[in-house]
């Protein structure tokens, strides 16, 4: 059965459609250079007798083949039939599945041979990367290939080999990764107790073990013991990016620069390269090439020198003061790099220039260094990621010991097949090859559309089908996307299909308005110098601090060269301002002093502190005046609800907890909470970017908007061998993401400024498929080139200019 060209038929009720085998993709001889006129689809209908719905047996002793019932072996979960491969995952440690012969068709894999002691499950790699315990050692984990697994083995088995847990750092890029290994390697070992030093007599006893946590985490504790050699407070503010942003806007203002040269958020941009590639505000002047970015070396000074005067540093000095830190004060060097006699680094090829001169400093001594990672998935060029870091570790680390994980027990074969084709057109990268576990499975699908709402459209009443039919259900689906933009079409076609969905990476609960006021007020409390946040609730709620009396307060503090809080101590300028100013920041200096003094009490708890504080604010009548309309209050109220909730979260978790120990975790945390890659709602389709993708796995992933200017990207195609190479590693990512069924798709056309423009088949498509050599491939790169140049031209069109670039002749009157 052959399907006719998509785009000029509806076929969303065709069973050809559902059950798509294989794909001879593209057809040879097509028009526009790369355009396809028509998809050739051979179809086959399933197995007759194999009606499996094993997605809906969870927490079943067995499952039937047939008349063939296969009983589960104890402590295992089957998760689907013999030959899909899925069936025999072991879920303890996180075991891959097995697919070699056992009994009833069932088969085991030689990862699953019992080996005594900490080898057990593990296959010959992975064991060796386990016993491997000292000296430095680069562990290449390629997708699904148990990565996790290797690192807590590894942590339990150093410790079970005699090495104290506290000499044993792990350093993570997550909260959630932390965390998860920090339950995997609890979950092996067991914990030590040792008795709480909290405020809370009744608190449970708090578990003692490696240490484990986000290269940020450590920093701060480094800093917070040696801030004061550099120049701050021990109690230094931790700006996030609402603060860093009112800063940055001062700053420009101050230095009278418009808003068309260089606007708060292009200048921070500037700041945060700079500081991820190492580069301090004496040497940013070096690296300026535009005259934008001449401007933002000035002013990245005047930022820096704003935010010291704070006492505050921002998510990125975490690192660069570090690095600083370590490298000019030999003894805090020999300090810090002394407590820990092994470290072992997750992710290591999204390193930038500091975590990376960080690390080396740490271990340079014992030497006993454990890197995990795979420059296949190196994708954060864009956040000052160097992928050569995890390139060149034999070069740095001589004696270095390498291991490969090759074995992917994620993915059926046809979709590795597909993804190894594609990354080798890579020529910067470790030569490795992903070998499946799972053998068999349905080829990938490419399909074509007219536009982008037929794909959104027809891709939403499949996922509706496949409910429907309950094979299965929204959490097992992914939708992935490149850009910010493409998903608003998706989200209307899912709408009208009645098909649940989350938005991933949607804002941050720590972002919203409610939560930012209560969190200011405990800034100031923890540093009364932080002036961003003190003017921030200066008069939140309103206390008659007009704007005149702040900006009075703000001139003097600036005149005298001090804070805004101790202007606010200072009775004859106070004395000058209006009646209800001098009440209100009366007003203001009791409320933060009694509070201030309740949070160091020992005897009340942090949550209780900081309730009277909001009752003190009479804070939820306030949302209540603010926000008339009913449903609108009640959902802040429900954020000041949650905050609370965090607070007491973060108390039973804290081994001593404090206000400044819960404000660097929500610093630290912030864009985490509420957002990212947790944020998916109940059972729901995903849906989110290859970014946010990362580390995630889904039964069905659909990879959308397959065009050129979007994957790769429009700012890859500028002929830069490594941005290209960064998207060909997106790409990358996201087929791996895919377990049972993956489908690639692109529309025809797009609509641009307003007009539909034709695309062009993203080059990778002809990569994935073996057909790099089409001479089409080459022609979809020139016409994507050609198109990218027209929208520049419509972007910056001024209103009523003609195409040729001229406003067209004023009509004469005859």
């Amino acid at each position: 059965m052959r399907i006719r060209p998509i785009g000029t038929q509806n076929f969303r009720g065709s069973e050809a459609f559902r059950n798509t085998k294989s794909t001879a993709w593209p057809p040879q001889g097509s028009d526009r250079g790369g355009h396809q006129q028509a998809v050739g689809i051979r179809t086959q209908s399933p197995p007759k007798g194999r009606n499996w719905a094993w997605r809906g047996l969870k927490g079943s002793p067995s499952w039937g083949v047939g008349s063939t019932t296969v009983a589960q072996i104890p402590g295992q979960k089957f998760h689907g039939p013999p030959d899909s491969g899925r069936f025999l995952r072991p879920r303890l440690f996180g075991q891959p599945p097995c697919t070699d012969s056992l009994v009833g068709g069932l088969t085991k894999h030689p990862c699953c041979v019992t080996i005594p002691g900490m080898s057990h499950g593990l296959n010959p790699e992975q064991k060796s990367a386990v016993e491997t315990l000292a000296g430095p050692l680069l562990v290449l984990a390629g997708a699904g290939s148990g990565k996790t697994r290797v690192v807590t083995f590894r942590i339990a088995n150093l410790i079970r080999s005699g090495i104290k847990r506290e000499r044993i750092l792990a350093v993570t890029f997550t909260n959630k990764a932390a965390r998860e290994m920090r339950e995997r390697i609890t979950a092996m070992l067991g914990t030590r107790k040792r008795p709480s030093r909290s405020r809370s007599a009744d608190r449970q006893e708090q578990p003692d073990g490696p240490v484990i946590g986000t290269f940020h985490a450590n920093c701060v504790q480094i800093l917070r013991r040696h801030a004061k050699c550099l120049g701050y407070p021990e109690r230094f503010a931790i700006y996030d990016r609402g603060d860093q942003e009112s800063v940055a806007r001062d700053v420009l203002r101050t230095l009278h620069v418009h808003s068309g040269m260089l606007k708060p958020g292009d200048l921070l941009s500037h700041i945060s390269r700079w500081k991820n590639a190492g580069i301090g505000v004496d040497s940013a002047l070096d690296h300026a090439r535009s005259d934008a970015e001449h401007v933002a070396a000035s002013a990245y000074r005047r930022y820096q020198q704003a935010i010291k005067l704070a006492g505050a540093m921002d998510f990125d000095d975490l690192l660069l003061m570090t690095e600083q830190l370590l490298r000019e004060f030999p003894e805090v060097r020999k300090e810090e790099a002394g407590r820990f006699d092994h470290i072992l680094v997750d992710e290591y090829q999204d390193t930038n220039q500091s975590q990376y001169e960080i690390i080396k400093s740490l271990a340079g001594v014992h030497r006993n260094l454990c890197v995990v990672g795979d420059d296949d998935q190196s994708i954060y060029g864009f956040r000052g990621a160097e992928v050569r870091h995890i390139l060149n570790f034999k070069s740095d680390w001589p004696d270095a010991k390498v291991v490969r994980l090759e074995a992917n027990y994620r993915s059926t074969a046809p979709i590795l097949e597909m993804a190894n084709r594609l990354i080798v057109f890579n020529k910067t990268r470790h030569d490795k090859v992903l070998k499946p576990a799972r053998m068999g499975g349905r080829p990938p699908r490419i399909l074509q559309f007219k536009n982008e709402t037929e794909e959104a459209e027809s891709i939403s009443q499949e996922i509706r089908r496949l409910l429907d039919r309950g094979v299965r259900e929204p959490k097992d689906v992914a939708i992935l996307f490149r850009t910010n933009e493409q998903p608003r079409v998706f989200e209307t076609q899912l709408r009208k299909a009645k098909v649940p969905y989350s938005l991933i990476g949607t804002q941050s609960f720590f972002d919203r308005r409610e939560v930012k006021d209560l969190l200011c007020y405990l800034k100031i409390m923890d540093n009364p110098k932080d002036e961003v946040s003190l003017l921030r609730i200066i008069n939140v709620p309103q206390r008659g601090i007009g704007a005149k009396s702040v900006e009075t307060l703000l001139s003097q503090a600036v005149s005298e060269g001090c804070s805004v809080w101790e202007v606010m101590h200072r009775s004859p300028l106070v004395s000058s301002l209006p009646t209800a100013a001098q009440a209100g920041i009366a007003s203001l200096k009791h409320l933060v002093e009694r509070t201030r003094n309740e949070l160091t009490d020992d005897s009340v708890s942090l949550a209780s502190g900081i309730h009277r504080l909001i009752d003190g604010l009479d804070y939820l009548s306030n949302l209540t005046r603010m926000y008339p309309n009913p449903e609108e209050s009640e959902a802040r109220k429900a954020s000041v609800e949650e905050f609370l909730n965090a607070v007491g979260e973060y108390e039973a978790g804290a081994k001593q907890p404090s206000l400044s120990g819960f404000l660097d975790d929500v610093a630290l945390a912030g864009k985490e909470f509420g957002g990212g890659k947790e944020k998916q709602q109940g059972n729901s389709v995903s849906l989110m970017t290859f970014h946010s993708s990362k580390g995630l796995e889904f039964p069905i992933v659909y990879m959308v908007g397959m065009e050129e200017g979007v994957l790769p990207h429009r700012r890859s195609l500028a002929e830069n061998f490594d941005d290209v190479e960064e998207e060909r590693r997106l790409c990358y990512v996201g087929v791996t993401r895919a377990e049972d069924e993956l489908t690639l798709s692109l529309p025809l056309s797009r609509m641009k400024w307003g007009k539909p423009r034709p695309t062009f088949v993203s080059r990778f498509l002809y990569e994935l498929t073996g057909q790099a050599d089409n001479p089409n491939r080459r022609r979809a790169m020139d016409g994507a080139r050609k198109e990218i140049a027209y929208s520049k031209r419509a972007a910056n069109r001024k209103p009523g200019e003609a195409k040729g670039g001229k406003r067209p002749a004023k009509s004469r009157r005859s």
